[in-house]
Protein backbone atom coordinates (compact mmCIF):
# COMPACT_ATOMS: atom_id res chain seq x y z
CA UNK A 1 0.00 0.00 0.00
CA UNK A 2 1.08 3.73 -0.44
CA UNK A 3 1.32 6.08 2.24
CA UNK A 4 -1.74 7.62 3.51
CA UNK A 5 -2.05 10.98 1.36
CA UNK A 6 -1.03 13.13 4.54
CA UNK A 7 2.00 11.92 5.75
CA UNK A 8 3.92 13.99 3.13
CA UNK A 9 3.04 17.28 5.42
CA UNK A 10 4.73 16.00 8.23
CA UNK A 11 8.04 16.46 6.52
CA UNK A 12 7.05 19.28 4.01
CA UNK A 13 4.98 21.59 5.14
CA UNK A 14 5.77 23.92 1.63
CA UNK A 15 8.39 27.12 1.27
CA UNK A 16 6.27 28.93 3.93
CA UNK A 17 5.04 26.25 6.37
CA UNK A 18 8.59 25.65 6.61
CA UNK A 19 9.42 28.15 9.28
CA UNK A 20 5.76 28.39 10.89
CA UNK A 21 7.29 26.88 13.94
CA UNK A 22 8.82 29.90 14.82
CA UNK A 23 6.92 32.41 12.11
CA UNK A 24 3.56 32.40 13.18
CA UNK A 25 2.04 35.34 15.04
CA UNK A 26 4.91 37.41 14.21
CA UNK A 27 6.19 37.41 10.43
CA UNK A 28 3.14 35.67 9.14
CA UNK A 29 -0.18 35.70 10.11
CA UNK A 30 0.44 38.64 12.54
CA UNK A 31 -2.03 40.38 14.58
CA UNK A 32 -2.70 44.19 13.98
CA UNK A 33 -5.12 45.70 16.57
CA UNK A 34 -6.61 48.71 17.23
CA UNK A 35 -8.58 51.03 14.77
CA UNK A 36 -7.75 50.46 11.10
CA UNK A 37 -5.15 52.95 10.45
CA UNK A 38 -1.58 54.39 10.12
CA UNK A 39 -1.39 53.57 14.05
CA UNK A 40 -1.67 50.36 15.09
CA UNK A 41 -0.70 47.98 17.77
CA UNK A 42 0.88 44.86 17.38
CA UNK A 43 3.01 42.36 19.76
CA UNK A 44 1.66 44.90 22.80
CA UNK A 45 3.43 48.71 21.45
CA UNK A 46 2.23 51.05 19.17
CA UNK A 47 3.07 50.75 15.50
CA UNK A 48 3.54 52.64 12.77
CA UNK A 49 1.42 50.78 9.75
CA UNK A 50 2.36 50.88 6.11
CA UNK A 51 1.02 47.46 5.43
CA UNK A 52 -3.10 48.22 5.28
CA UNK A 53 -4.52 48.48 1.74
CA UNK A 54 -6.96 51.33 2.94
CA UNK A 55 -5.69 53.68 0.28
CA UNK A 56 -8.42 56.77 0.92
CA UNK A 57 -8.77 56.08 4.49
CA UNK A 58 -12.42 55.21 4.54
CA UNK A 59 -12.19 52.36 6.77
CA UNK A 60 -12.58 54.31 9.45
CA UNK A 61 -14.01 57.91 7.72
CA UNK A 62 -17.09 58.72 9.99
CA UNK A 63 -19.56 59.44 7.33
CA UNK A 64 -18.80 55.01 6.00
CA UNK A 65 -18.97 53.69 9.20
CA UNK A 66 -22.15 55.15 10.09
CA UNK A 67 -23.24 53.85 6.48
CA UNK A 68 -22.04 50.04 7.54
CA UNK A 69 -23.75 50.33 10.93
CA UNK A 70 -27.16 51.42 9.83
CA UNK A 71 -27.19 48.51 7.06
CA UNK A 72 -26.44 46.05 9.81
CA UNK A 73 -28.52 47.43 12.37
CA UNK A 74 -31.34 47.03 9.72
CA UNK A 75 -30.60 43.77 7.97
CA UNK A 76 -28.31 41.99 10.68
CA UNK A 77 -24.76 40.47 8.81
CA UNK A 78 -26.77 37.62 7.12
CA UNK A 79 -29.14 39.26 4.84
CA UNK A 80 -29.95 37.84 2.20
CA UNK A 81 -29.54 34.67 2.28
CA UNK A 82 -28.59 32.18 -0.48
CA UNK A 83 -26.47 32.80 -3.94
CA UNK A 84 -28.05 35.65 -6.07
CA UNK A 85 -29.36 33.45 -8.74
CA UNK A 86 -31.88 31.80 -6.02
CA UNK A 87 -33.02 33.76 -3.42
CA UNK A 88 -30.38 36.59 -2.72
CA UNK A 89 -30.63 39.55 -5.00
CA UNK A 90 -32.32 42.98 -4.31
CA UNK A 91 -33.02 46.27 -5.51
CA UNK A 92 -29.65 47.32 -3.71
CA UNK A 93 -27.39 45.28 -5.67
CA UNK A 94 -28.97 45.82 -8.78
CA UNK A 95 -28.52 49.29 -8.34
CA UNK A 96 -25.05 49.00 -6.45
CA UNK A 97 -24.38 47.62 -10.28
CA UNK A 98 -25.89 50.15 -12.06
CA UNK A 99 -23.56 52.99 -10.47
CA UNK A 100 -20.44 50.64 -10.79
CA UNK A 101 -20.96 50.19 -14.35
CA UNK A 102 -21.90 54.35 -14.62
CA UNK A 103 -18.68 54.83 -12.83
CA UNK A 104 -16.22 52.69 -14.44
CA UNK A 105 -17.44 53.68 -18.04
CA UNK A 106 -19.12 50.36 -19.53
CA UNK A 107 -22.32 49.21 -20.20
CA UNK A 108 -23.14 46.95 -17.67
CA UNK A 109 -21.59 45.04 -14.25
CA UNK A 110 -22.12 41.90 -11.87
CA UNK A 111 -21.76 42.57 -8.50
CA UNK A 112 -19.93 39.61 -6.64
CA UNK A 113 -18.61 38.57 -3.00
CA UNK A 114 -15.04 37.60 -3.08
CA UNK A 115 -12.46 39.15 -5.48
CA UNK A 116 -10.45 35.74 -5.62
CA UNK A 117 -12.97 33.39 -6.36
CA UNK A 118 -14.94 36.09 -8.60
CA UNK A 119 -12.01 37.00 -11.07
CA UNK A 120 -11.18 32.80 -11.26
CA UNK A 121 -14.69 32.15 -11.56
CA UNK A 122 -14.98 35.34 -14.43
CA UNK A 123 -11.76 33.79 -16.35
CA UNK A 124 -13.35 30.27 -16.24
CA UNK A 125 -16.64 31.34 -18.18
CA UNK A 126 -14.85 33.24 -20.53
CA UNK A 127 -13.16 30.50 -22.41
CA UNK A 128 -13.40 27.09 -23.62
CA UNK A 129 -11.29 24.34 -24.72
CA UNK A 130 -11.65 26.04 -27.83
CA UNK A 131 -10.33 29.90 -26.50
CA UNK A 132 -5.94 30.58 -25.75
CA UNK A 133 -5.09 32.70 -22.86
CA UNK A 134 -2.45 35.39 -22.93
CA UNK A 135 -1.21 36.60 -20.10
CA UNK A 136 1.59 38.92 -17.99
CA UNK A 137 4.22 36.76 -15.83
CA UNK A 138 3.47 38.45 -13.13
CA UNK A 139 -0.04 38.11 -12.69
CA UNK A 140 -1.35 37.98 -9.55
CA UNK A 141 -2.42 34.31 -7.65
CA UNK A 142 -5.99 34.78 -8.58
CA UNK A 143 -5.10 35.24 -12.20
CA UNK A 144 -2.99 32.16 -12.22
CA UNK A 145 -5.56 30.01 -11.01
CA UNK A 146 -7.97 31.73 -13.32
CA UNK A 147 -5.71 30.28 -16.50
CA UNK A 148 -5.40 26.92 -14.16
CA UNK A 149 -9.22 25.94 -14.14
CA UNK A 150 -9.36 26.68 -17.99
CA UNK A 151 -5.89 24.38 -18.39
CA UNK A 152 -8.54 21.99 -16.79
CA UNK A 153 -10.61 22.04 -19.21
CA UNK A 154 -8.21 21.40 -21.65
CA UNK A 155 -7.41 25.36 -23.08
CA UNK A 156 -4.12 26.11 -24.19
CA UNK A 157 -2.57 29.60 -22.27
CA UNK A 158 0.80 31.21 -23.07
CA UNK A 159 2.45 33.28 -20.76
CA UNK A 160 4.66 36.47 -21.64
CA UNK A 161 7.39 38.17 -20.10
CA UNK A 162 6.18 41.33 -17.89
CA UNK A 163 5.17 44.57 -19.53
CA UNK A 164 7.61 43.40 -22.72
CA UNK A 165 5.60 43.89 -25.79
CA UNK A 166 7.62 41.93 -28.02
CA UNK A 167 6.99 38.93 -26.09
CA UNK A 168 3.68 39.64 -25.88
CA UNK A 169 3.03 40.19 -29.38
CA UNK A 170 5.42 36.98 -29.90
CA UNK A 171 2.74 35.17 -27.98
CA UNK A 172 -0.12 36.69 -29.39
CA UNK A 173 0.76 35.55 -32.36
CA UNK A 174 1.34 31.71 -31.55
CA UNK A 175 -2.57 32.27 -30.12
CA UNK A 176 -3.99 33.62 -32.59
CA UNK A 177 -2.60 30.84 -34.46
CA UNK A 178 -4.38 27.96 -32.45
CA UNK A 179 -7.29 29.80 -31.98
CA UNK A 180 -7.89 30.06 -35.65
CA UNK A 181 -7.10 25.97 -35.88
CA UNK A 182 -9.87 25.63 -33.07
CA UNK A 183 -12.07 28.19 -34.37
CA UNK A 184 -11.74 29.58 -30.77
CA UNK A 185 -11.00 33.20 -29.64
CA UNK A 186 -7.99 34.51 -27.70
CA UNK A 187 -8.24 36.58 -23.93
CA UNK A 188 -5.28 38.73 -23.14
CA UNK A 189 -5.24 39.20 -19.25
CA UNK A 190 -3.15 41.95 -17.24
CA UNK A 191 -3.59 44.02 -14.01
CA UNK A 192 -4.10 47.73 -13.89
CA UNK A 193 -1.75 48.18 -11.34
CA UNK A 194 1.07 44.86 -10.31
CA UNK A 195 0.75 44.65 -6.57
CA UNK A 196 3.99 43.73 -5.90
CA UNK A 197 6.36 45.40 -7.85
CA UNK A 198 3.74 48.79 -8.21
CA UNK A 199 4.30 48.91 -12.06
CA UNK A 200 1.25 49.88 -13.94
CA UNK A 201 0.17 47.86 -16.85
CA UNK A 202 0.64 48.42 -20.24
CA UNK A 203 -3.03 48.69 -21.31
CA UNK A 204 -2.51 51.39 -23.80
CA UNK A 205 0.19 49.32 -25.61
CA UNK A 206 -1.51 45.97 -25.77
CA UNK A 207 -4.94 47.68 -26.78
CA UNK A 208 -3.03 49.21 -29.89
CA UNK A 209 -2.05 45.32 -31.06
CA UNK A 210 -6.14 45.13 -31.70
CA UNK A 211 -5.71 47.09 -34.94
CA UNK A 212 -3.73 44.21 -36.08
CA UNK A 213 -5.16 40.84 -33.78
CA UNK A 214 -8.36 39.85 -33.00
CA UNK A 215 -8.17 39.48 -29.07
CA UNK A 216 -10.61 40.29 -25.84
CA UNK A 217 -8.31 42.28 -23.14
CA UNK A 218 -9.53 41.47 -19.63
CA UNK A 219 -7.55 43.70 -16.98
CA UNK A 220 -7.73 43.23 -13.58
CA UNK A 221 -7.42 46.51 -11.87
CA UNK A 222 -7.67 45.84 -8.21
CA UNK A 223 -4.79 48.70 -7.06
CA UNK A 224 -6.05 50.79 -9.65
CA UNK A 225 -9.72 51.47 -9.10
CA UNK A 226 -10.56 54.56 -6.73
CA UNK A 227 -7.25 55.64 -6.77
CA UNK A 228 -5.86 56.53 -10.34
CA UNK A 229 -7.08 58.53 -13.16
CA UNK A 230 -8.34 62.62 -13.10
CA UNK A 231 -11.70 60.61 -11.63
CA UNK A 232 -10.53 57.55 -10.32
CA UNK A 233 -11.96 55.55 -12.90
CA UNK A 234 -8.89 53.09 -12.95
CA UNK A 235 -5.62 52.76 -14.74
CA UNK A 236 -7.69 52.67 -18.05
CA UNK A 237 -8.53 56.05 -17.51
CA UNK A 238 -5.33 57.17 -16.53
CA UNK A 239 -3.87 56.10 -19.99
CA UNK A 240 -6.59 57.11 -22.07
CA UNK A 241 -8.04 53.23 -23.29
CA UNK A 242 -10.69 52.70 -20.86
CA UNK A 243 -12.82 51.93 -23.82
CA UNK A 244 -10.45 49.59 -25.47
CA UNK A 245 -10.74 47.30 -22.28
CA UNK A 246 -13.52 44.53 -22.68
CA UNK A 247 -14.03 42.83 -18.98
CA UNK A 248 -12.55 45.23 -16.33
CA UNK A 249 -12.44 43.71 -13.17
CA UNK A 250 -11.83 45.34 -9.63
CA UNK A 251 -12.43 44.42 -6.15
CA UNK A 252 -13.33 46.57 -3.23
CA UNK A 253 -11.19 45.86 -0.52
CA UNK A 254 -7.81 48.48 -1.32
CA UNK A 255 -9.41 51.49 -2.10
CA UNK A 256 -12.89 51.15 -0.88
CA UNK A 257 -11.00 49.46 2.11
CA UNK A 258 -14.27 46.72 2.46
CA UNK A 259 -15.10 43.18 1.02
CA UNK A 260 -16.36 42.23 -2.70
CA UNK A 261 -15.73 43.05 -6.25
CA UNK A 262 -17.41 43.75 -9.80
CA UNK A 263 -16.63 42.83 -13.35
CA UNK A 264 -17.94 45.47 -15.86
CA UNK A 265 -18.14 44.64 -19.71
CA UNK A 266 -20.95 44.58 -22.41
CA UNK A 267 -24.66 44.38 -20.85
CA UNK A 268 -25.02 41.24 -23.19
CA UNK A 269 -21.52 39.79 -21.47
CA UNK A 270 -23.33 40.95 -18.22
CA UNK A 271 -26.60 38.76 -18.59
CA UNK A 272 -24.03 35.40 -19.61
CA UNK A 273 -21.49 36.09 -16.59
CA UNK A 274 -24.68 36.60 -14.03
CA UNK A 275 -25.53 32.73 -15.40
CA UNK A 276 -22.35 31.91 -15.84
CA UNK A 277 -19.96 32.17 -13.01
CA UNK A 278 -19.71 29.14 -10.90
CA UNK A 279 -18.42 30.83 -7.50
CA UNK A 280 -21.56 33.21 -7.38
CA UNK A 281 -24.48 30.70 -8.54
CA UNK A 282 -22.89 28.00 -5.68
CA UNK A 283 -22.44 30.99 -3.33
CA UNK A 284 -23.65 33.11 -0.92
CA UNK A 285 -25.07 36.67 -2.12
CA UNK A 286 -23.15 39.76 -0.99
CA UNK A 287 -24.32 40.41 2.76
CA UNK A 288 -26.27 43.79 2.71
CA UNK A 289 -23.84 45.87 4.97
CA UNK A 290 -21.27 44.98 2.28
CA UNK A 291 -23.94 46.40 -0.52
CA UNK A 292 -24.91 49.60 1.18
CA UNK A 293 -21.47 49.99 2.31
CA UNK A 294 -20.05 50.15 -1.16
CA UNK A 295 -22.58 52.46 -2.14
CA UNK A 296 -21.43 54.71 0.23
CA UNK A 297 -18.09 54.52 -0.34
CA UNK A 298 -18.55 54.80 -4.01
CA UNK A 299 -20.15 58.48 -3.41
CA UNK A 300 -16.90 59.04 -1.24
CA UNK A 301 -14.55 58.18 -4.01
CA UNK A 302 -16.85 60.62 -6.65
CA UNK A 303 -17.16 63.31 -4.04
CA UNK A 304 -14.29 63.82 -2.36
CA UNK A 305 -11.16 63.83 -4.95
CA UNK A 306 -9.07 65.35 -1.83
CA UNK A 307 -8.87 61.84 -0.44
CA UNK A 308 -6.97 60.91 -4.08
CA UNK A 309 -4.87 64.21 -3.77
CA UNK A 310 -3.18 63.14 -0.16
CA UNK A 311 -2.79 59.55 -1.23
CA UNK A 312 -0.96 60.89 -3.99
CA UNK A 313 1.05 63.95 -1.85
CA UNK A 314 1.99 60.60 0.32
CA UNK A 315 3.06 58.27 -2.23
CA UNK A 316 4.84 60.89 -4.11
CA UNK A 317 6.80 62.47 -1.01
CA UNK A 318 7.48 58.75 0.29
CA UNK A 319 9.23 57.49 -2.98
CA UNK A 320 10.78 60.73 -3.60
CA UNK A 321 12.62 60.81 -0.44
CA UNK A 322 13.65 57.14 -0.70
CA UNK A 323 15.11 57.69 -3.62
CA UNK A 324 16.44 60.90 -2.70
CA UNK A 325 18.64 58.42 -0.30
CA UNK A 326 19.64 56.42 -2.60
CA UNK A 327 17.30 53.69 -2.42
CA UNK A 328 16.16 51.13 -5.18
CA UNK A 329 11.83 51.18 -6.01
CA UNK A 330 12.43 48.77 -8.69
CA UNK A 331 10.02 49.70 -11.62
CA UNK A 332 6.75 51.09 -9.64
CA UNK A 333 5.49 53.96 -11.30
CA UNK A 334 2.55 53.82 -8.86
CA UNK A 335 1.24 54.44 -5.43
CA UNK A 336 2.81 50.62 -4.28
CA UNK A 337 6.13 51.60 -3.13
CA UNK A 338 8.21 48.03 -3.14
CA UNK A 339 11.55 48.96 -1.64
CA UNK A 340 14.37 46.47 -2.71
CA UNK A 341 17.24 45.53 -0.51
CA UNK A 342 20.55 43.87 -1.07
CA UNK A 343 19.66 40.47 -2.86
CA UNK A 344 22.23 38.42 -1.21
CA UNK A 345 21.32 37.98 2.20
CA UNK A 346 20.02 35.11 4.62
CA UNK A 347 16.78 34.59 5.81
CA UNK A 348 18.20 35.07 9.22
CA UNK A 349 19.29 38.30 8.55
CA UNK A 350 15.15 39.03 7.07
CA UNK A 351 14.32 38.01 10.50
CA UNK A 352 16.59 40.21 12.26
CA UNK A 353 16.15 43.08 10.01
CA UNK A 354 11.93 42.76 10.91
CA UNK A 355 12.62 42.42 14.33
CA UNK A 356 14.61 45.67 14.27
CA UNK A 357 12.11 47.67 12.35
CA UNK A 358 9.06 46.42 14.04
CA UNK A 359 10.36 46.55 17.61
CA UNK A 360 13.31 48.97 17.91
CA UNK A 361 11.39 51.67 15.38
CA UNK A 362 7.66 51.05 15.48
CA UNK A 363 7.71 50.48 11.92
CA UNK A 364 5.15 47.19 10.54
CA UNK A 365 5.67 46.87 6.90
CA UNK A 366 5.03 43.71 4.62
CA UNK A 367 8.48 42.03 3.92
CA UNK A 368 8.12 39.86 0.56
CA UNK A 369 10.12 36.82 -0.07
CA UNK A 370 9.73 33.63 -2.53
CA UNK A 371 7.10 32.52 -3.30
CA UNK A 372 5.18 35.54 -3.56
CA UNK A 373 8.22 37.20 -5.80
CA UNK A 374 11.17 35.32 -7.06
CA UNK A 375 14.11 33.43 -5.17
CA UNK A 376 16.81 36.02 -4.09
CA UNK A 377 14.36 38.93 -4.22
CA UNK A 378 13.35 40.45 -0.66
CA UNK A 379 11.18 43.38 -0.80
CA UNK A 380 10.12 46.19 2.08
CA UNK A 381 6.31 46.73 0.71
CA UNK A 382 5.13 50.01 1.67
CA UNK A 383 1.40 50.59 0.85
CA UNK A 384 1.07 54.71 1.54
CA UNK A 385 -2.67 55.97 2.41
CA UNK A 386 -4.05 59.31 2.57
CA UNK A 387 -4.08 58.91 6.45
CA UNK A 388 -0.15 59.02 7.01
CA UNK A 389 1.54 62.16 7.97
CA UNK A 390 4.76 64.18 6.36
CA UNK A 391 5.87 62.94 9.52
CA UNK A 392 5.37 59.31 9.39
CA UNK A 393 7.42 59.39 6.30
CA UNK A 394 10.13 61.51 7.13
CA UNK A 395 10.66 58.94 10.39
CA UNK A 396 10.10 55.80 8.30
CA UNK A 397 12.64 57.02 5.66
CA UNK A 398 15.02 57.79 8.53
CA UNK A 399 14.54 54.14 9.72
CA UNK A 400 15.22 52.94 6.48
CA UNK A 401 18.22 54.24 6.53
CA UNK A 402 19.57 52.94 9.78
CA UNK A 403 18.37 49.21 8.78
CA UNK A 404 20.47 49.59 5.45
CA UNK A 405 23.65 50.61 7.12
CA UNK A 406 23.25 47.65 10.12
CA UNK A 407 23.07 45.20 7.37
CA UNK A 408 25.54 46.38 4.99
CA UNK A 409 27.78 45.94 8.04
CA UNK A 410 26.16 42.33 8.88
CA UNK A 411 25.03 43.34 12.15
CA UNK A 412 22.06 40.46 11.61
CA UNK A 413 23.68 38.03 10.37
CA UNK A 414 23.01 35.90 13.21
CA UNK A 415 20.90 33.14 13.54
CA UNK A 416 17.34 34.12 14.82
CA UNK A 417 16.36 33.53 18.44
CA UNK A 418 13.95 30.64 18.16
CA UNK A 419 13.25 30.50 21.62
CA UNK A 420 12.79 34.40 21.86
CA UNK A 421 9.54 36.02 23.58
CA UNK A 422 8.60 37.35 20.42
CA UNK A 423 7.84 33.61 19.20
CA UNK A 424 6.13 32.31 22.14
Amino acid sequence: MGNSLFAKFKENLGPLGAVSHFSHHYFSYPMLEGEIGPYMEFNGQKILNWSLNNYLGLANHPEVRKADSDAIDKYGLCYPMGSRIMSGDSVHHEEFERQLADFSGFEGAFLMNFGYQGIMSTIEALVDHRDVIVYDSDCHACLIDGVRLHKAKGGVYYQYAHNNMESFEKNLIRASKYANQTGGGVLVITEGVFGMTGQVGKIDEIAKFKEKYEFKLLVDDAHGFGVIGETGRGVGEYLGCQDKIDVYFATFTKSMAAMGCFVATEKYMVSYLKYAVRSQIYAKSLPMGYVLGGIKRLQMIRENPQFREKLWHVANRLQQGLKDKGFNLGTSNSHVTPVHLNQDFNLNEVGNLTIDLRENMGIFCSIVVYPFVPKNVIILRLIPTSTHSDEDIDYTITCFEKIREKLANGEYNFEIPIKSELFT
